[in-house]
């Protein structure tokens, strides 16, 4: 019997495997019918994880510290008890800016969007203002959603400027906005999406939860062989209209490197999860450094033995 899923995601290039396992049948072959919806924001996203309408996020693991610390965005009705169980991508975050900010001087009195204001990817933009001088006095911040809404914002000249991810980034820059500073120069590296999910409902699901895993390690590894390059990113123009396919070969340079894009496995980088707390312990003035307080990777351990 084939288990339906709800899966809330963040549109961007990184649902690529998810495509693949959709549309090459790895995830039936699992056992499990997952349906991809991508989510307005971070905010959105954890109250219907929380609520039960969707089963798994792919979402930035900060936002799993953030509510396990009780630090979220929103209040909810009951303790998060959400858990991150496997990685998706280390990110290449890019501050993407409107043609007239030609260095982080230009971005006194401006006003900057963000999912939201102390989640997610914030403390990567507060790290860039610090190491640039600008106090974040000078500028103000605007929690707007997800980086469909936030480069929209950007684009019709409504904000200054926001973190993207690709194609995002991409479309940005061919538009003619240019691209302030990366991720890459700001830490050496970075945890970025993740796979997430509440523990009451893995714990009842162990099977549905293993059998996802197993579909989409093999859709990852479907995208991440070099031979299938092409036929890749012609299903990520297929899902992703928005892309222009002239970007679409830096696209694909992007997310196919472990430095930026996917990472191969879904493994968590450790490094880069302990970036991660280090931002949250600085930006959310609490410290933080018990990084298996977040993760339980039992179930994706057992999906990966099952592969091999």
């Amino acid at each position: 019997m084939t288990v339906d899923l709800q899966l809330i995601n963040f549109p961007g290039a990184p649902n690529l495997p998810i495509f693949i396992a959709q549309e090459k049948g790895f995830f039936e072959d699992a056992g499990v019918a997952p349906v991809l919806n991508t989510t307005p924001s971070s905010t959105y996203q954890i109250e219907h994880l929380m609520n039960g309408k969707y089963q798994i996020a792919g979402t930035a693991i900060d936002n799993v510290v953030a509510y396990t610390e009780g630090q979220g965005a929103v209040a909810l009705d009951e303790t998060p008890d959400v858990f991150a169980f496997m990685g998706a991508t280390r990110l290449e975050l890019s501050f993407v800016v409107a043609p007239y900010i030609k260095s982080f001087a230009d971005l006194k009195g401006q006003t900057i969007a963000l999912d939201a204001m102390a989640t997610g990817f914030a403390f990567i933009l507060y790290r860039m203002l610090d190491n640039a001088g600008v106090s974040r006095d000078d500028v103000t911040m605007v929690p707007v959603g997800a980086t469909p809404d936030r480069w929209d914002s950007v684009k019709t000249g409504k904000h200054a400027g926001t973190l993207t991810i690709e194609p995002f980034t991409a479309i940005a820059q061919a538009a003619g906005f240019r691209v302030l500073e990366s991720s890459l120069q700001t830490v050496d590296s970075y945890q970025g999406g993740s796979f997430a999910a509440r523990r009451r409902w893995a714990a009842e699901n162990r099977n549905a939860l293993t059998s996802f895993i197993a579909g989409y390690l093999d859709g990852l590894a479907w995208t991440l062989d070099p031979v299938n390059r092409d036929e890749g990113a012609h299903v990520l123009l297929r899902n992703m209209p928005n892309i222009n396919p002239k970007s679409i070969d830096r696209i694909m340079d992007k997310l196919l490197s472990p430095a930026t894009g996917l990472t191969p496995d879904a493994t968590i980088d450790q490094d880069g999860f302990e970036t991660v707390l280090a931002l949250r312990s600085q930006y959310g003035e609490r410290e933080i450094t018990d990084a298996s307080k977040y993760l339980d990777l039992s179930f994706y351990q057992h999906a990966l033995a099952a592969r091999t």
